[in-house]
């Protein structure tokens, strides 16, 4: 086929260019945690119910088509682009994205800058793993900067594209710099007045600056192809109070000719006790030491094993168990 092939020994489809009839989306999950990946990285992720624990949003019907996803926005000297080639669409020098079974790894290329992600939800986890190799192909340092996005569902995902009048008031986050584990975003919606649980978006590494407010980082009148602030380069620190709330980490990286940099994202699902739901008595922060023992499990690469893993390469990382 001219889109891509079988690779029998790898078990892999291969998927050679972006420009594909339709989105082909891989099936990712566990016991309780689910994404649905297409080649260009779009999609959403769930905790069991597709309705109802809804974490991130996508628009089906939307123009362009594959509307939402998890992205990675590289700022290169100004040069802005996205190794899944959507949202941003610029010309690609390497595009390939390989479905296998329970994972997903996409890789793009432009200007001497190799980005290859890996996609997967481990066995045990309420969590989709994102695996960044970030590696400078060219003979010259590089200085970049790098721009992930999530878009938070408000949980029902009916209600969360129609009851305008009454969501656009409501979302809330919560924003932890200096996490144990690197810099976390947590989407906290409705968890004061009926809800348990709560959506955390994380990197292994301190980030350079954050967003969580959907029109601070894409700007006015604009889409996720020209979102203000990978263009500009540098981050807001906005901080999302009702609208669309987003999860969003600035990490600036430096690699000398060959040199490459691993980073570990983490969307997760956390669920709390109603009597160990705060973290304080005027209950006003969220507890999070079940999502910091999630992020202690995924702290390293080493600890996210992906598909050229041995241990995993006979059934992928969603048969594997981690390293502790």
């Amino acid at each position: 086929m001219r889109y891509g092939h079988f690779d029998d020994e790898a078990r892999e489809y291969v998927i050679t260019t972006p420009h594909t009839p339709y989105p082909w989306i891989n099936y990712l999950g566990s016991e309780q945690f689910f994404s649905l990946l297409s080649h260009q990285a779009g999609g959403y992720s769930f905790y069991r119910d597709a309705k109802m624990r809804r974490l991130t949003r996508y628009r089906y019907n939307n123009i362009p088509a594959d509307a939402g996803g998890r992205y990675l926005y590289v700022n290169d000297g100004g040069d802005v682009w996205t190794p899944s080639w959507l949202p941003v669409k610029a010309d690609l020098d390497h595009f390939e994205a390989r479905h296998g079974l329970g994972y997903s790894r996409i890789t793009g290329e432009r200007n001497g800058v190799r980005v290859e992600t890996s996609f997967f939800v481990p066995v045990g986890e309420t969590a989709e793993v994102q695996k960044v190799t970030i590696t400078n192909t060219s003979d010259a340092d590089k200085t970049l900067s790098l721009f992930s996005f999530v878009e938070f569902c408000l949980w029902n995902a009916q209600d969360d594209q129609t009851n305008y009048q009454r969501n656009l008031s409501i979302g809330e986050v919560e924003v932890e710099q200096e996490s144990p584990h690197g810099s976390a975003i947590y989407h906290r919606t409705e968890y004061r007045e009926r809800r348990d649980h709560y959506a955390v978006f994380a990197v292994n590494t301190r980030a350079d600056g954050f967003d969580t407010d959907r029109d601070s980082f894409v700007g006015a009148y604009n889409s996720l192809g020209e979102a203000t602030v990978p263009l500009k380069g540098e981050a807001t620190n906005s901080v999302a109070s009702g609208w669309y709330p987003i999860g969003s980490h600035q990490v600036n990286v430096s690699l000398a000719p060959g040199e490459s940099r691993d980073l570990v994202y983490v969307l997760g699902y956390v669920e709390n006790p109603d009597e160990e739901k705060w973290a304080d008595d005027a209950h006003q922060i969220v507890n999070k030491e079940r999502a910091h023992a999630l992020l202690s499990r995924f702290a390293t690469a080493e600890q996210a094993p992906t598909p050229r893993s041995p241990s995993c390469r006979t059934t992928g990382p969603s048969s594997c168990r981690r390293t502790r």
